[in-house]
């Protein structure tokens, strides 16, 4: 698929979410790299920031076209910037012409937004996605945690996933208040009916204590490394 001569060039690397429970492969990220599997922050440091938008729509039409390439049997996570999609009313329709053309129904994308870039137009994305809610997308919120609003956000607008930042589950195992915080998260998310992913597990330890409050689907190195231009086959954890 050519890509757009004002960006640098990239690719994609693919991680997987697993659910421990059924112990099974539930999606994979797609995560932007360079072509030599450079990671994200060295491509997007690249594109000019008048160019931010289209970057996104071009590189989220390469990831479903690869994913589907690779056979993908799964949902897709697909992150995007919400102030390019805003900027751009013809984005999420663009993204959904893409999945069809790869042969991906609209109903196996999810859609990732970072919690601090959702809080800085909730009315205005909230709006957007249920736009297109009838088309059956899927919205996940990353980084759940890391900014200053989180709840507020639940409060306002219910995502279908969110992922916990890396920062709460690291060392869990050993850390009241970070375990006391989860708690209540993972009890807020039940009545909500929204979905968790424990993300960035790196550990057996951050595993087990997060088993034992009931957390099913994970994200990190300790199942797999995201693969360069593949679908790795993640470690699946005992029971």
């Amino acid at each position: 698929m050519p890509q757009p001569s004002t960006t640098p060039p990239f690719s994609y690397a693919f991680q997987p979410i697993i659910d421990a429970v059924e112990r099974r492969v539930v999606s994979y990220e797609a995560l932007v790299r360079g072509p030599a599997g450079e990671p994200a922050f060295e491509v997007l440091s690249r594109v000019p920031e008048a160019q931010r938008a289209a970057f996104d729509r071009a590189s989220r039409a390469r990831a479903l076209a690869m994913a589907a390439q690779l056979g993908l049997p799964c949902l897709l996570n697909l992150n995007l910037l919400p102030h390019g999609v805003l900027a751009d009313e013809d984005a999420i329709d663009a993204t959904l012409r893409a999945a069809r053309e790869a042969g991906l129904p609209p109903e196996r994308l999810v859609f990732e937004v970072t919690e601090s870039d959702a809080i800085a137009d909730p009315c205005g994305f909230a709006a957007l996605v249920n736009r297109h809610k009838s088309d059956g997308l899927l919205l996940a919120i990353d980084d759940f945690g890391a900014g200053q609003s989180g709840l507020n956000l639940l409060a306002d607008f219910q995502p279908d996933m969110i992922k916990v930042d890396r920062h709460l589950i690291h060392g869990i195992e050993a850390h009241g208040p970070r375990q006391a915080i989860l708690r209540g998260l993972l009890l807020t998310c039940e009545l909500l009916g929204i979905d968790v992913v424990a993300e960035g597990v790196e550990t057996p330890g951050e595993y087990r204590w997060l088993r034992t409050q009931g957390v099913r689907l994970y994200q990190g190195y300790l199942f797999a490394r995201p693969g360069f231009e593949a679908l790795p086959v993640p470690v699946m954890p005992g029971a």
